[in-house]
């Protein structure tokens, strides 16, 4: 029993089709991905995970799927996968007075202004992109413009995947009050509470792929519910540190888990180098906001250049979103931006 399979050709120049027998009839578990493909002796290698005793079943790791990827495209849902998430569409509305200013901040840091991102069941729920584009997106026009003119723009791009560093104690309450609207709004568009869904789970007569997607369903509510409750925490966590007038904190420019050496790549920030979702960069008009920020841009790359080694990403992205169950364009979120209410698809 087998299916077809990506491989490289002998040249390794570009991939081709193949049946890999005996090793597609292996089980899913979790590790780590220990199969690769030797192109010297043009044959398919895969390490053990652990030590195996003669007789016992052998698993190997698919790879950091969430439940919605592993039923679609393998038929089985994983209990306690750590890499289980729901992918939510996120973007700037063009609508928005400061959308060229917001578009040129993302690219700076190689992010799209429209983009699908997920919301994580393991700690924390959000990525260092998707708290970028946040970050971003609740920004105000004076953020905005210290983050394009002036010596410190380029270091503070630099920051804004980093949760260390806030732009501001009000940005991130907003953009946690946000995030908090949104799972919310996310979480209403099921038919089924959670506690139903466990009740119905409890039934002895549900076939198997009825089952299979109830576990499903509430996989997705249970990791909504668990952003609504961080964003909830973090949103009181910085608005207390408002209200004290706490003094933001400051990176030092030489901070080594910020940069790494070598290549134009490297003038992007270390968090924000691989993107989670490399969504299709879409062309930006911004000739106004580039010659306004000419001068403090000493060589940062942006633009559909900035986004760094995307292609095979931005391919599974792409047919990630095609899966999407509940995706929705930005609405508006407390600062001055505008977008549109969440719709599942």
């Amino acid at each position: 029993m087998t299916r077809q399979n990506q491989i490289p050709t002998e040249d390794g120049s570009r991939v081709t089709l193949a049946l890999i027998p005996l090793w597609d009839m292996c089980n899913h578990t979790n590790g780590l991905i220990t199969t690769g493909y030797n192109l010297e002796d043009d044959r398919c290698e895969c390490v053990a995970l652990q030590d195996f005793r003669a007789g016992e079943q052998i698993y190997i790791f698919y790879g950091t799927r969430s439940n919605a990827e592993f039923v679609i495209h393998s038929g089985f849902f994983f209990d306690n996968n750590s890499h289980d998430r729901v992918k939510i569409k996120l973007g700037v509305s063009k609508s928005d007075r400061l959308y060229a200013m917001k578009a040129e901040v993302l690219a700076r840091a190689g992010i799209p202004t429209s983009s699908v991102f997920a919301l994580h069941f393991a700690e924390p729920p959000i990525s260092a992109q998707l708290l970028a584009f946040l970050r971003v997106f609740c920004m105000t026009e004076d953020e905005l413009k210290a983050h394009l003119l002036g010596d410190n723009a380029i270091d503070r791009v630099f920051t804004l995947g980093n949760s260390e560093y806030p732009v501001s104690w009000d940005n991130e309450v907003k953009l946690w009050t946000f995030l908090e609207d949104r799972a919310s709004l996310l979480l209403k568009t099921y038919k089924t509470t959670s506690e139903e869904d466990k009740s119905f789970l409890k039934s002895q007569d549900l076939s198997v792929r009825a089952r299979m997607a109830i576990k499903l369903r509430l996989g997705e509510k249970e990791i909504l519910e668990k952003a609504v409750k961080s964003a909830a925490a973090n949103r009181e966590y910085y608005r207390r540190r408002m209200e004290e007038g706490a003094p933001l904190p400051k990176h030092e420019e030489s901070d080594p888990g910020l940069l790494e050496g070598g290549g134009a790549d490297s003038r992007l920030p270390l968090v924000l180098r691989s993107l989670e979702e490399a969504g299709v960069q879409e062309a930006l008009a911004l000739s106004e906001v580039v010659s306004r920020a000419k001068a403090a841009e000493n060589g940062l790359v942006n633009g559909q250049n900035s986004i760094p080694n995307g292609t095979r990403l931005a391919k599974e992205s792409l047919d990630e979103e095609e899966r999407e169950r509940a995706t929705a364009d930005a609405r508006e979120p407390p600062s001055e931006s505008a977008g549109e209410a969440a719709e599942p698809l």
